[in-house]
């Protein structure tokens, strides 16, 4: 089973900048997708960006598109998520994620999120 835990969150004002990590650990953690998704209080989830098994392919939600950037470091089962131009609307709790089709925002097993808030 996988294990994941995420860092990196916090408070910013508006226009700055965070970088989140997510630590894999367990059986195969290096041959599968992972996810980002964010909750918000009252919204339902939101998937932000993926990352393939092999770090070559990406995507990302619209609304997150040229600000945030994922990438991954195999030889340090960690993932990131590289958020720059943060907006208000940002605000919400980022878990990652994963699962045969974490891609397709289809996730089995995620963290226990960090809060990140963007507010002036």
């Amino acid at each position: 089973q996988v294990h994941l835990v995420e860092t990196g969150g916090g408070s910013v004002q508006p226009g700055g900048s965070l970088r989140l990590s997510c630590v894999a650990s367990g059986v195969n953690s290096d041959y599968i997708p992972i996810a980002w998704f964010r909750q918000a209080p009252g919204k339902e989830r939101e998937g932000v960006s993926c990352i393939s098994a092999s770090g070559l392919t990406s995507n990302y939600a619209a609304f997150v598109k040229g600000r945030f950037t994922i990438s991954r470091d195999k030889a340090k089962n960690t993932v990131y998520l590289q958020m720059n131009d943060l907006k208000p609307e940002d605000t919400a709790v980022y878990h990652c994620a994963t699962g045969p089709d974490a891609c397709r925002d289809q996730w089995t097993d995620w963290g226990q999120g960090t809060q990140v808030t963007v507010s002036s």
